[in-house]
């Protein structure tokens, strides 16, 4: 019924509610699509609501990664306080240090 659906067809068979309700809330301009390159050159296109923070963007790549990991088949754990300990998100060439900061106030 999904591949049938011009605004869902693209979504993983074992498609989640969670799934559906971003691609939705992309459709009416609710959420934006923001992609994040990894340093190994991937590219993770993460739903996030307008007004989003810093920590919604953390969030929603943890989660981004987990049903990654579960469509393709394998489920190990990651450790995202160690993630976030080591790693930082930047944003033309700005750390982005303050999860309680909106997106937009660094120009995403």
């Amino acid at each position: 019924m999904l591949v049938q659906d011009p605004l869902l067809w693209d979504l993983p068979i074992q498609v989640t509610l969670e799934e559906v309700s971003s691609q939705r809330a992309l459709e009416y301009g609710q959420a934006m699509t923001v992609r994040v390159c990894k340093m190994d050159g991937e590219v993770m296109p993460v739903v996030v609501l307008q007004n989003a923070t810093v920590l919604d963007l953390k969030k929603a790549i943890q989660r981004y990664m987990q049903l990654k990991q579960e469509h393709e088949g394998g489920l190990q754990h990651i450790s995202c306080s160690y993630v976030w300990w080591t790693y930082h998100l930047t944003s033309a060439g700005q750390k982005l240090t303050e999860d309680r900061k909106k997106l937009r106030d660094y120009s995403i």
